[in-house]
C-alpha cells in the first residue's frame, strides 16, 4: 500500500487530545523503526556538540518507545517523564533535547509563567508543569519566543538535522518531529523522527502533511 495512503488512514483514527498531538487506538507497523540502509550523513566539524548530543537522544528512541499514549499524567518537576516506551510526539522532542541538557519542561513552565500572554489559551489560563511542555503548541510558542523561527517552506535542502519541524495534519490536528542527519532513500532529504502512533520512528515525511512551524534552536 503507497505510503501516502496508510499516512491517510492513520490519520484517519486520530482525534484531537489534550497533549496537542492525536489519541488513537493502537497502531502497529511491522517496519523496522529505522529504514533499513538508511546513511546517517556526518554533521559539520563545526557544528554544536549540542546538537549532536540532541540528534543522538532522538534517533535512539527509535525502537525504544513503541506505543503512543496522550493520557494526562502526573510528572515530577523538572525532569519529569512518562515511561520511555511510551509517549506522544512531543515528548520526542522533549526527551532528546534533555539528552542536550536542556529541560523543556522546565524552561516552558518558566517561560509561560513570565510571558503567558504569548502563549496559547485553549486549555485555559491556568498552568500546569504536568502537561505544558507536551502540547505542540506549546512547543512552537517557546521556540519562537527564543528566537529560533525559520521560514516555512516545501524545498528539502532549507531543512537540516536537528531542525525542529510542526505540521498540521487535519482539522487543525497538530504534529511536531526532529529532522535527523539520515538520509532518505532518493537521498535528497533527510528523513524524520516522530511518533504519531506507532511509537517513535524514523521515516521519510518531511512533505506528507502541511508545515506550520519550522526552527532551528542549536
Amino acid at each position: 500500500m503507497p505510503h501516502k495512503i496508510v499516512a491517510n488512514l492513520l490519520l484517519l483514527i486520530f482525534v484531537l487530545a489534550v497533549s496537542g498531538c492525536q489519541r488513537q487506538p493502537p497502531v502497529i507497523s511491522r517496519k523496522p523503526a529505522v529504514p533499513l540502509g538508511a546513511v546517517a550523513k556526518p554533521l559539520q566539524t563545526n557544528a554544536p556538540p549540542q546538537l549532536k548530543k540532541m540528534l543522538d537522544g532522538a534517533i535512539a528512541q527509535a525502537g525504544v518507545t513503541t506505543s503512543y499514549d496522550p493520557s494526562y499524567v502526573a510528572l515530577d518537576y523538572p525532569g519529569g517523564d512518562v515511561p520511555e516506551q511510551t509517549g506522544v510526539c512531543s515528548d520526542v522532542v522533549v526527551r532528546a533535547f534533555r539528552k542536550a541538557g536542556i529541560d523543556l519542561q522546565k524552561e516552558i513552565h518558566e517561560d509561560m509563567k513570565a510571558a503567558r500572554s504569548d502563549y496559547p489559551t485553549k486549555w485555559g489560563g491556568s498552568l500546569d508543569s504536568n502537561i505544558d511542555h507536551r502540547r505542540v503548541l506549546n512547543l512552537m510558542a517557546y521556540f519562537r519566543r527564543q528566537g529560533k523561527s525559520l521560514p516555512v517552506t516545501y524545498s528539502a535542502t532549507d531543512y537540516q538535522p536537528g531542525d525542529i519541524v510542526a505540521w498540521d495534519l487535519t482539522s487543525g490536528i497538530d504534529h511536531i518531529g526532529i529532522v535527523t542527519n539520515m538520509l532518505s532513500a532518493s537521498e535528497d532529504r533527510y528523513l524524520i523522527v516522530h511518533n504519531i502512533g506507532a511509537g517513535t520512528r524514523v521515516e521519510d515525511v518531511l512533505f506528507d502533511w502541511t508545515i506550520k512551524g519550522h526552527y532551528r534552536f542549536f
